[in-house]
């Protein structure tokens, strides 16, 4: 399978590289990674038409200056150099998250993650803040969803840490076939694996705790769903959005009578908690 990779330079970065990101992902772009001048945006070459970038206004706003590069990206290269790159992340002091070629850690919780092109090492301040939510969290016996699950990385520590029953979900293939890996790896017995989006929540049992580390766009459309399918007292761990959008998603929250409890802060990336 060979990607091509789009290497954007925006400016400001933000919010320009949140906007370039939902707009791409509109467009058929598959994985995301943000970079210190922006982010790099990777496709299917065969999903790839000339027209791609038709309809990602952000590209012709006076707002930003966008440029870019690109490069054909085969498979197995992607794979030698993520390998090259990717080192083993503590969190904690309690958890390790790394790839099956590192060796072995004598920490409570070893995950072992081949994450490919889904997003999710523990790499990202997001996902690691929402690891350390987890680790700090009473998971026994409970009912945990993770939306938008990238490599499942918290779907797997949360049945490590004692979760009876787990969902997660992607709307990506890819990544729920990484998922489906990563899941098998870790030999988890309590977590399935599903594709689609929050609309495949109003078929599933509720839940007492929600994981959802997206993008602030989506988790303000998907709020009330999310809300919905959360027992009484649950709890909603959020991620993926900026401390300037900490009041609209507690706003958000509140009106859908979740409580505010308290949030982490990484490189202005913020995790939140909430309870209903």
């Amino acid at each position: 399978m060979i990607y091509l990779g789009y290497h954007f330079k925006v400016i400001p970065r933000q919010p320009g590289t949140e906007i370039l990101i939902a707009e791409l992902a509109e467009a058929g772009f598959e994985s995301f990674v943000e970079t210190e001048e922006g982010v790099t945006a990777y496709i299917q070459k065969e999903d790839w038409k000339e027209d791609i970038f038709h309809d990602v206004r952000v590209l012709r706003s006076d707002e930003f200056e966008i440029n870019y590069s690109s490069e054909v990206i085969d498979q197995v290269n992607w794979n030698e150099e993520w390998e090259r790159n990717f080192d083993p992340i503590e969190v904690s002091d309690t958890c390790v998250v790394r790839a099956p070629f590192h060796r072995e850690y004598s920490l409570p919780y070893e995950i072992v993650i081949e994450p490919k092109m889904s997003f999710g090492t523990g790499h990202h301040e997001t996902t690691h803040m929402m690891l350390e939510y987890l680790l700090e969290s009473d998971l026994e016996g409970k009912t945990v969803l993770d939306m938008g699950c990238g490599t499942a990385v918290l779907a797997i520590l949360a049945e490590m840490r004692g979760a009876d029953a787990i969902d997660a979900i992607d709307i990506d293939e890819w990544c729920v076939e990484n998922s489906e890996e990563n899941v098998a790896r870790n030999a988890c017995k309590n977590l399935q694996v599903f594709l689609g989006d929050s609309r495949l929540l109003k078929q599933k049992n509720k839940y007492d705790i929600i994981i959802a580390n997206i993008n602030r766009n989506i988790l303000l459309n998907d709020m009330p769903v999310y809300t919905y399918s959360l027992k009484k007292e649950g709890i909603l761990l959020l991620s993926g959005f900026y401390l300037e959008d900490l009041s609209l998603i507690t706003e958000t929250c509140n009106k859908l009578q979740m409580q505010y409890v308290d949030n982490k802060v990484r490189n202005n990336w913020i995790a939140a908690k909430f309870v209903n």
